[in-house]
C-alpha cells in the first residue's frame, strides 16, 4: 500500500525525524564546536571534567542508551596503547549521572581474548563490574547494514546489534600517530566495531577494501556519535602500537567527529588536509580552521608536534609549534 503525505504531514514528519536525530547529540548542522581541555593527568580530576564536557555540549541523554567505545588494541606494559581505563570511567560516571544507561564496548582486532586485554588494560581493576557492563563486539550478534554512498569496495558490513541499537555511540581513542592513515583518533577508532568473528583478526577486509575509504564509510553508517580523544599520554612515530608515548595533557570532545579529528591532528601539528579519510568525509572548508568552533584551550596553547615515521613527513603542518 502507498502512503500519500500533505506537505504539511511531510514537514511535520521530518521535524519529528530530526528531532529524534538530535536527541542525544547537537550534531550537525554544519559546524558542532570543539572543545580543548588541559588535563595534566589521570588524576580524579577527570570525574569533574567528563561531566562539564556533558553539560557544556548540551548532551541529552536522560533514559537513552549509551554505548563507550575505547581503543583496546594490544598491552604493552611499557608503553602505552590504550585508552586510559580512568577516563573511561569517568565518562561512564557522567553520562550516568546525566540519567544515560551506560554500557561499554569493544571489538579488538589483534587479540581474540577480549577481556585478557581489557583485564591487563587496567579496566578491570578501574571499572567496578566491567565484566557486566561489556560487550565484546567481535562475538555480538550482528546485522547486515548497507554502507551510504560507499568510498571503499565494500556495500555492507555486517556490524553489531549493540552499537546498531545504541541512542549514543561514544568513540573514546586514544591520541596516536597510524603507520598507515597518518592518524588514528575517533572515526579510525570505528574499526573496533567491525567483527573479528565474522571478519576474522586482524580484520583485513578493512585493509583490502581501502583504509581511508573504509574509516570514512564507517563515519556515515553511525550519525549519532560523540568524541571523547585521550590526549593526556598519545602515541607518536610508529603508532598505534609501536610507538613511543607523548604526554601531550589534552583531552578533546565534540559531536562532529570529523571537526574533532580535523582539531586533534593540529594538536598533533599534522596537517588533516593531507590525512586521506578526513578529505574523503568532508570538505576542505570544513575542514578549514576557522569554520570550526572551538571551546575551551586554543590549539596553539596546546600544540605539540607528534614526530611521524619518514615516509609520513609529508603530514607535518609546514609550521609546526616548537617543543617546549
Amino acid at each position: 500500500m502507498t502512503m500519500h503525505l500533505t506537505r504539511r504531514e511531510w514537514i511535520a514528519g521530518a521535524a519529528g525525524g530530526m528531532a529524534a536525530l538530535s536527541a542525544c547529540t547537537r550534531k550537525p548542522e554544519k559546524f558542532a564546536p570543539v572543545s580543548i581541555y588541559r588535563a595534566a593527568s589521570y588524576s580524579e580530576d577527570l570525574y569533574d571534567l567528563l561531566r562539564r564536557i556533558i553539560a557544556e555540549h548540551r548532551l541529552n541523554v536522560r533514559g537513552k542508551r549509551v554505548v563507550l567505545k575505547p581503543n583496546l588494541v594490544e598491552f604493552d606494559e611499557k608503553t602505552t596503547i590504550n585508552t586510559h581505563p580512568k577516563l573511561v570511567h569517568a565518562a561512564l560516571e557522567a553520562f550516568r549521572a546525566a540519567g544515560a544507561d551506560v554500557f561499554i564496548a569493544e571489538g579488538p582486532g589483534h587479540r581474540r581474548v577480549t577481556l585478557d586485554l581489557a583485564e591487563a588494560a587496567g579496566y578491570f581493576s578501574t571499572v567496578p563490574r566491567f565484566e557486566s557492563l561489556f560487550t565484546d563486539l567481535n562475538l555480538d550478534e550482528v546485522t547486515k547494514t548497507g554502507l551510504i554512498r560507499p568510498h571503499s569496495k565494500l556495500s555492507s558490513l555486517f556490524l553489531p546489534n549493540t552499537v546498531l541499537g545504541c541512542d549514543l555511540l561514544v568513540s573514546m581513542p586514544k591520541m596516536k600517530t597510524h603507520h598507515w592513515a597518518g592518524a588514528t583518533l575517533s572515526m579510525k577508532n570505528l574499526f573496533g566495531v567491525v567483527p573479528g568473528g565474522i571478519y576474522g583478526w586482524p580484520k583485513n577486509v578493512l585493509h583490502w577494501a581501502g583504509i581511508d575509504q573504509t574509516i570514512a564509510d564507517l563515519h556515515g553508517v553511525f550519525p549519532r556519535t560523540f568524541s571523547i580523544v585521550d590526549g593526556i599520554v598519545g602515541m607518536e612515530g610508529n603508532g598505534p602500537i609501536q610507538g613511543t608515548p607523548l604526554a601531550a595533557g589534552v583531552v578533546v570532545a565534540g559531536a562532529d567527529a570529523v571537526a574533532v579529528d580535523a582539531t586533534c591532528c593540529r594538536v598533533m601539528q599534522l596537517d588533516p588536509l593531507r590525512i586521506g579519510y578526513l578529505r574523503l568525509a568532508a570538505t576542505a572548508e570544513q575542514l578549514h580552521p576557522s569554520q570550526i568552533p572551538q571551546e575551551g584551550e586554543s590549539i596553539a596553547s596546546v600544540a605539540r608536534p607528534f614526530a611521524l615515521l619518514p615516509d609520513l613527513q609529508y603530514l607535518h603542518l609546514q609550521e609546526k609549534t616548537p617543543r617546549a
